[in-house]
């Protein structure tokens, strides 16, 4: 039987978060948290920005699924929309940087 709140790899307890996009809990450093600043929603690669954060996948599908969902607005309690083009920037240029990694 699996204790709950253990993961998978070492039997160690370790912070778990839930994917804003998708809501699967996994493993807070698998996630790309995110900080609302003004009307944006912004990554906070280092984890040191002040405020409400909320955590994704580092995937194109979870931040769509987000959007649609309109899981930002309630994941930082503000009402209204928020804008995600800099989370959908840095998601296209994590994508494009690993895309130039693979081997040819």
């Amino acid at each position: 039987m699996r204790r709950h709140g253990k993961l998978e790899y070492g039997g160690q307890a370790g912070p778990q978060r839930t994917c804003v996009g998708c809501r699967v809990r996994t493993a807070k450093s698998e996630l790309l948290r995110l900080v609302r600043v003004e009307d944006h929603v912004v990554p906070d690669l280092r984890g040191r920005l002040p405020g409400r954060g909320a955590s994704l996948h580092p995937a194109m599908s979870c931040l769509e699924l987000a959007e649609r969902r309109r899981a930002f607005p309630r994941a930082f309690r503000v009402p209204g929309p928020l804008d995600a083009s800099r989370v959908r920037a840095h998601l296209d240029r994590e994508d494009h940087d690993m895309s130039c990694r693979t081997p040819s």
